[in-house]
């Protein structure tokens, strides 16, 4: 009798709602179901000590997991529009669900509670004026014509605003709050929420004209000691200890804006000042010669942690032409990002990045790469994004013979582009640089978070994803992928202590099956 008078209230109060001001609601989702099959995900048969390898062992958060599963996730959007000028978003997302697993709701008995809010928001435009905002919990992507962002695609809470000049001109700006108001202090309690903030701003500048788009770009801000921080001992400050806010797609901001492995002449210094960073790029699409298409990327980013040896800054470029036939559209492609070199006391020359967690439209790769996997086991076991490679390859896109069923095949060889010497610091063979200086690890070996590879290092890999539209609202997809390494055993073979050469590698592949139903 409770249950059914709340009921009774919350639908008067929507009669109420809707009868004051008329609003008109939209409802759109999908319901998601994976089953995949990942073998040599982290690209070792054996551990260090010999062990045999179990699971998929994913790279973005090292999760194990078992080399088959099934999953689902339902996701939810509720528009509510008052009026052209005034609306809103809520987009829910149920799940990830591993089927079997009871604490997502998975197991006999199901009743998990997984339920999120992935993004809530409310766009409006200023009376009169052709400037828009958007404000709450939104999706926020860097401009990218040849990949999604390496820099920054995720969710996050933010403010932004773009302002239509003309037909051909607009300007987007916002302000990003990523992280606040999660440092627990030190052990004794002080400092609680203490310098934790996380703050950038953006600016981006589309321009387009017959047969070409451009879009210059600028993001910067600043980072406070503790926002990466959960808490801890006042000696946790010197070390990557208790890094551990971020979230489902493992520690992206840690490793994103940090070397791989540091040294310093005042000891274990951490970080006691604000960070200031910066990323500018350019993006160009050219369609002038329609069916022929050609794509760049350039992106130069720094961080300043506050330490010379703590610091960052790299740059990436990327190169693609594509070719539209009736049939499908067949293209090459080539990027490549700048790498460390052999002293870890000079800071990082790779790109600095933030978190790149929704790139599932990368076109570069469905497997290494994190590129159209919903949630299966294959999200980006090379890493989240190309960081430290360079890479060559060739690919058919949307190719379709047959009504309703279409096709993708990508192939491309790539290597690294950090100096082998590194090597030698992130699997603790040594301790200390050339001058005596103590060496900290934040990447512990080749495959810590994704991949670190080195000049000596190659790869190829292979996909073949094929999606059929059994009805209007309802696509089956399969996934085909294959990594092989070729490492580098002088460079990666020797780990810490291990005598000997005790390198184990292994291919990885998968084969995933998806099933998504829109609506």
């Amino acid at each position: 009798m409770k249950k059914l008078a709340v009921l009774m209230l919350s639908a008067g109060l929507l009669l109420g709602a809707a009868n004051a001001e008329a609003v008109d609601f939209k409802v759109k989702g999908s319901f998601q179901f994976v089953m995949d099959y990942v073998n040599g995900g982290n690209f070792m048969g054996k551990t260090r000590d010999g062990r045999n390898v179990q699971g998929q062992q994913w790279a973005p958060s090292r999760q194990q997991r078992d080399e088959f599963e099934s999953v689902q996730r339902v996701h939810m959007q509720i528009e509510a529009a008052a009026s052209e000028n005034l609306s809103s978003m809520l987009f829910l997302e149920i799940g990830e669900q591993r089927w079997g697993m009871g604490s997502q709701g998975g197991a006999m008995g199901a009743d998990g509670n997984v339920v999120k809010i992935k993004r809530a928001y409310i766009d409006w435009i200023a009376p009169n004026t052709d400037l828009s905002f958007r404000m709450g919990i939104i999706g926020i992507r860097m401009p990218g014509f040849c990949i999604d962002s390496p820099i920054l695609d995720t969710d996050l809470a933010g403010l932004t605003a773009s302002y239509q000049f003309n037909e051909n001109v607009s300007l987007g700006a916002g302000w990003l709050r990523l992280y606040n108001d999660n440092f627990a202090g030190y052990a004794d309690g002080r400092n609680n929420a203490y310098m934790d903030n996380f703050d950038l701003g953006f600016l981006t500048l589309p321009i387009s004209a017959d047969g070409i788009a451009v879009t210059p770009w600028f993001m910067g801000g600043g980072m406070g000691p503790n926002s990466l921080r959960a808490g801890g001992t006042n000696a946790d400050i010197y070390t990557f200890k208790n890094y551990s806010i971020q979230g489902l797609d493992g520690l992206s901001a840690r490793y994103g804006l940090f070397p791989a492995a540091y040294s310093t002449s005042r000891g274990n210094k951490w970080l006691s000042q604000y960070s200031a960073m910066f990323w500018g790029g350019i993006t160009t699409k050219i369609t002038t010669f329609d069916p022929f298409v050609i794509s760049a990327d350039f992106v130069y980013g720094n961080v300043d942690n506050g330490y010379r040896a703590l610091s960052r800054s790299g740059w990436y470029g990327m190169l693609a032409a594509e070719y539209k036939l009736d049939w499908g559209t067949p293209g090459i492609y080539g990027w490549y990002f700048s790498g460390d070199d052999n002293n870890p006391n000079n800071g990082s020359e790779a790109l600095p990045y933030l978190a790149t967690s929704n790139n599932l439209n990368n076109s570069l790769s469905s497997f290494g790469y994190r590129g159209s996997p919903l949630v299966g086991g294959g999200k980006g076991v090379l890493g989240m994004n190309p960081n430290g490679t360079w890479g060559v390859g060739a690919r058919l896109r949307k190719m379709s013979f047959l009504e309703d069923l279409t096709h993708t095949l990508r192939l491309h060889y790539f290597g690294g582009t950090h100096a082998p010497g590194m090597a030698k610091y992130i699997t603790g063979r040594t301790t200390l640089d050339g001058s005596g200086r103590e060496v900290t690890r934040n990447y512990k070996d080749f495959n810590i978070f994704g991949t670190y590879l080195t000049t000596k290092d190659q790869g190829v890999e292979i996909n073949f994803d094929t999606q059929y539209k059994v009805y209007e609202n309802l696509r089956v997809d399969l996934e085909l992928g294959y990594i092989h390494l070729w490492l580098d055993k002088g460079t990666w073979g020797r780990y810490e202590n291990y005598a000997g050469n005790t390198l184990n590698t292994k291919d990885a592949w998968k084969a995933t099956v998806n099933v998504i139903y829109t609506f």
